[in-house]
């Protein structure tokens, strides 16, 4: 016997996801999971017996349901689902599957269009915080055909403006966990920061890396590879992670000086596979550390701090990644005010997604 279970197959940003009613899935966790690893077909490399991409950036979860905060429209719940293993992991955010919930939300009844543009204020449950999603809704729908372009994806799209509010410190507790913007780890500088997402910022050099290398390039460095997990091992507990041995934080990222015109170029694990863009809240966290003052980043992109807004280019693997930002600098402290940027999405498909019965049953 087969389950169906709702569901829709969206693009957001550079990812893609399965996005449920969080009404039609199992409500313990374990049931929860059993069946979303058999929806993508997990754990299999291929992913060959679901509808995952035998990739960490298509192998994706989001689950969406009316807010219990009076402050938000709906709640979201991010979930990473391991492609090789029988894993799946609630540890992070993800900014690319976010820029899918406002028009799913609208589109599915938890949001009301609110003229030409509706903003739809959403509760990342697995930080707590809020973002605002700016959706273009011209003529009482969710409009996906725009003249937007996002490097990482083929052809135009309709902007989705997304704005957060305050996520720094969101995972870790504090923007800088380890209380310093600059620790040594495994004989390098490192900088751990997150607004929004958990990331430790090294030079490229310090790695033995020009920082221009292929995602594949990096992946095939098995020494490479055994050295930056060595070192996300040890910062884990430093950024107030515990063990992050079975976690998919912190995303560790080289840097190096920009080479097509940006203010830095980024190379990221996420965290054993090489991301072929960067994924939303990573370039968020980078561009703060770019602007703040003695950190790694800051060093490579030669920034002189300073507050107010300014536009920060990301470079990374295929393109781009543009983060605005509002922060306040005094002396060597930072305050993020704002983050936003631009993303896209589309909805590719609707329908079930079809479950083995024993996958399904609570236990």
């Amino acid at each position: 016997m087969l389950h169906a279970i709702p569901s829709t197959l969206m693009r957001g940003g550079t990812s893609k996801a399965l996005y449920f009613d969080a009404s039609d899935l199992p409500q313990s966790v374990p049931a929860r999971d059993r069946a979303l690893l058999a929806a993508m077909g997990s754990p299999d490399p291929r992913q060959i017996d679901g509808v995952g991409g035998a990739h960490p950036l298509t192998s994706k979860v989001a689950i969406v349901g009316r807010s219990k905060r009076p402050d938000a429209d709906v709640d979201y719940l991010f979930l990473q689902v391991a492609v090789d293993k029988a894993e799946v992991s609630d540890s992070q955010n993800c900014g690319n599957i976010l820029a899918g919930v406002g028009p799913w939300a609208i589109e599915h009844g938890l949001v009301g269009v609110a003229g030409d543009t509706t903003a739809v204020r959403i509760h990342m449950l697995n930080t707590g915080s809020i973002a605002v999603a700016h959706v273009p809704t011209p003529r009482g729908a969710v409009e996906y055909e725009g003249d937007a372009r996002i490097d990482g994806v083929p052809g135009r799209a309709a902007a989705i403006s997304i704005d957060f509010l305050d996520v720094a410190g969101s995972s870790c507790g504090k923007l800088f966990p380890t209380g310093s913007s600059i620790d040594r780890i495994e004989g390098i500088d490192v900088t751990c920061i997150d607004n929004g997402m958990p990331v430790v910022v090294m030079r490229a050099a310090d790695l033995g890396k020009r920082g221009d290398e292929s995602p594949q390039e990096l992946e095939g460095d098995a020494a490479l590879t055994a050295r930056i997990e060595r070192i996300r091992l040890a910062v884990g507990p430093r950024m107030n992670l515990g063990d992050v041995a079975r976690k998919t934080v912190p995303k560790m990222c080289l840097v190096s000086p920009p080479r097509h015109g940006g203010n830095i170029d980024t190379r990221t694990f996420i965290p054993h596979r090489v991301h072929e863009a960067i994924g939303v809240l990573g370039a968020v966290s980078v561009a703060t550390a770019c602007v703040t003052p003695g950190s790694v980043a800051a060093q490579v992109a030669g920034l002189k701090p300073r507050s107010g807004t300014q536009r920060l280019e990301i470079e990374h693997p295929s393109g781009f990644f543009t983060v605005e930002m509002d922060v306040t600098v005094e002396g060597s402290a930072v305050t993020v005010n704002r983050s936003a940027l631009l993303r896209t999405a589309r909805k590719l498909m609707q329908g079930e997604v079809f479950v083995p019965a024993s996958a399904w049953r609570e236990p």
